[in-house]
């Protein structure tokens, strides 16, 4: 874990108002705030960098040129969530799998790992909803 990532992320979310219990829940939008291998301008690069978990188990992720659809599963406390994604890095085919969790202040953080590619943690924050 990147503790500068963390902290940024907890510091963002300190405005937030979502109540304690929703706060714990991974289900729901979340605006990536920092990734470990690229900086904020590069996961940005298209749109605001956004994973999302629906309640019905699924969910998409997208970041720099990568857009993807996933498949979770939350643990029983639904503080984290472990899923299996696939879509595309711009017109290439990706995999991979990861895993995201709520720490205790409601940020979330997790990582993101390509099929034999690259992997970085990442950490997020509450989106508004539209």
């Amino acid at each position: 874990m990147l503790p500068s990532i963390h902290g940024r992320a907890r510091a963002l979310e300190r405005g937030g108002t979502f109540p304690p219990m929703a706060r714990r829940n991974v289900t729901g939008r979340w605006r990536i705030v920092e990734m470990e291998l690229w900086d904020r301008d590069a996961i940005d690069l298209v749109e605001p960098a956004m994973i999302e978990f629906a309640r019905d188990g699924t969910g998409a992720f997208h970041f720099i040129v990568v857009q993807a659809g996933l498949d979770y599963r939350l643990s029983e406390d639904r503080h984290r969530a472990e899923f299996s994604f696939e879509g595309f890095d711009e017109d290439t085919p990706v995999t991979g799998r990861g895993w995201a969790s709520v720490d205790d202040d409601g940020a979330l953080s997790g990582r993101i790992f390509f099929h034999i590619g690259d992997d970085s943690d990442f950490s997020a924050v509450r989106a508004e909803m539209p």
